[in-house]
């Protein structure tokens, strides 16, 4: 009898420890955050505060960033009405007027702007009186604080707009990296 009441226990404690790595595993850092530090510090190094590029997979379509050290990244990605103007921009290394350009001439239905506080990749779950990023695309908006019923989303529809929001950061900073990482 306690031979079975031991291993019960010992079955209980390793069920709760699984328990706490999944959840572990749930809440662990999302894909842009080693993107965004490694972005923010070349951005560091070369001191720049903005950076831009245009998509090489999807002509006409660019993303550009504003970047405050230790503050904000703010980035936009969309398609350009005038590409030609855009890509002039590029060229110049006029990042600052191409982020400008880019968050207000976008073609309508194409932008995508996320707003990453802290400038760290996107926390789903950033706890209690700590800054929240936003996600606002065409068709969809969010606030990553947590709190997805206050957004009239169900915790499962707050976790894939999360992990859509945090596939395209990545991708749209992996962009601004490679931009810098082009030779002058």
């Amino acid at each position: 009898m306690r031979r079975c009441r031991r291993a019960m226990y010992a079955g209980s404690f390793v069920l709760a420890m699984l328990a706490v790595c999944a959840g572990t595993a749930v809440a662990q850092t999302a894909q842009s955050a080693a993107v965004a530090k490694s972005l923010t510090a070349a951005l560091d190094q070369a001191k720049l505060s903005a950076i831009a590029a245009a998509d090489p997979a999807s002509p006409g379509v660019y993303v550009a960033a504003l970047y405050y050290p230790g503050a904000e990244l703010l980035v936009v990605q969309a398609k350009y009405s005038a590409p030609a103007a855009m890509d002039a921009t590029l060229t110049s290394k006029d990042y600052r007027e191409a982020y400008v350009d880019l968050n207000g001439a976008a073609e309508p239905g194409t932008k995508i702007f996320i707003e990453d506080l802290k400038a760290d990749g996107l926390n789903a779950n950033p706890g209690n009186d700590q800054p929240f990023d936003s996600y606002d695309a065409t068709s969809q908006k969010a606030q990553f604080n947590h709190d997805w019923k206050a957004q009239k989303m169900s915790e499962d529809e707050y976790k894939k707009l999360f992990a859509t929001a945090d596939q395209q950061y990545t991708h749209m900073l992996t962009l601004l990296l490679d931009e810098l990482k082009k030779p002058s």
